[in-house]
């Protein structure tokens, strides 16, 4: 397996976030990845490579094919405008504290940082931190790396292993830890290279509300999420059954919610309903954005999946037998991590 790694993830180590209404040690930290490179050197799955080019400038045309131009410039300068509001903010993390509700106005762009961190970011769990622009740009990097490289060789898998995550950030808005959407950009980028028909099947925990979102009026990328049900989970406003597209894109949009407390019998039945939907729409490759957060032992979710559950889940993925990219997102049970992510590709590669 290729395996495309991000050297300047540790840029990005958030200092607190917003939970449970206290300010509490962010649940997204460094060691998340660190954890998975050392299990991937005591069982190595492949070589490992840095993208060849982590530069947002050379990364710009990429992103704009996902991301809103406005949106990206935000977070090209946000620190920088952080810090000149107060140079004591540099001890601090930028958290968004308000939003634009309905009824509203989004399209005029305020001057104001505060309304400008609240008009892209969704949550106040969210920190935005002096490296993250750096580090979401190389990990950005890392995934249309690892799609390029299942689109251009004979190697019929990659795993983009970076942080900060992305599932969770649209087209305009930042949150749930996620900045670039890692595993929209890996499809963008399959479909350049000659994929007709992609699908994304999220595994993690939390509904992949960026990923719909983006794709939710495409016909050519089929968009799966198997995640705890909207009602009484995160980020709770997207991800219910009906959500099926929109215009072009009805009908390639499939959420499985389920209850907390999910077991590995009934969870993996909602992981053969996502494959069977992945065979019927044609898929050419498939994008699994890989959380490991389904995990019994996670801080912040509730399925009830073990460590040796995550090698049938890599089998089942292969059974697909398409070119996969798999793409790190969640997993905050931090020391289990490696584990159970490296049991996925375990399992994928047997």
């Amino acid at each position: 397996m290729h395996i495309v790694h991000n050297p300047l993830h540790r840029l990005h180590q958030g200092r607190q976030e917003m939970f449970r209404g206290r300010l509490v040690d962010c649940h997204e930290v460094p060691d998340r990845l660190d954890h998975v490179l050392a299990e991937l050197q005591r069982r190595p799955m492949g070589p490992l490579h840095t993208p060849p080019d982590l530069s947002a400038t050379a990364l710009r045309p990429a992103l704009e094919r996902i991301h809103t131009p406005r949106y990206l410039d935000f977070l090209a300068t946000a620190w920088d405008e952080w810090i000149a509001l107060d140079p004591a903010n540099a001890t601090l993390d930028a958290l968004p504290s308000v939003w634009p509700g309905r009824g509203m106005r989004s399209d005029v762009l305020p001057t104001n940082f505060a309304a400008r961190l609240g008009l892209f970011g969704f949550d106040a769990g969210t920190p935005l931190t002096a490296g993250t622009w750096a580090a979401a740009c190389a990990g950005a990097a890392c995934a249309i790396a690892a799609a390029r490289h299942v689109a251009d060789t004979a190697e019929r898998s990659a795993f983009a292993l970076s942080r900060p995550p992305g599932h969770h950030a649209g087209t305009d808005f930042f949150g749930g830890y996620c900045f670039l959407n890692n595993a929209a950009l890996a499809a963008r980028a399959l479909r350049e290279h000659g994929f007709e028909r992609v699908a994304v099947l999220d595994v993690d925990y939390h509904h992949g509300n960026g990923t719909q979102q983006i794709f939710e009026a495409r016909a050519d990328v089929l968009t799966i999420s198997i995640h705890g049900d909207p009602r009484t989970e995160y980020p709770f406003f997207l991800g219910h059954a009906d959500e099926r597209g929109t215009g072009a894109g009805e009908g390639f949009n499939l959420n499985l919610p389920l209850p907390r407390g999910t077991g590995f019998a009934r969870w993996r039945e909602a992981l053969q309903t996502g494959l069977d939907a992945v065979r019927s729409f044609g898929a050419q490759a498939l994008v699994v954005p890989l959380g490991v957060d389904t995990f019994e032992g996670d801080p912040i979710s509730g399925f009830t999946l073990k460590s040796a559950d995550y090698l049938q889940v890599g089998r089942a993925i292969a059974s697909a037998e398409l070119p996969t990219v798999f793409v790190f997102e969640g997993g905050y049970a931090v020391a289990e991590v490696g584990i159970n992510v490296v049991n996925v590709l375990e399992g994928f590669a047997s």
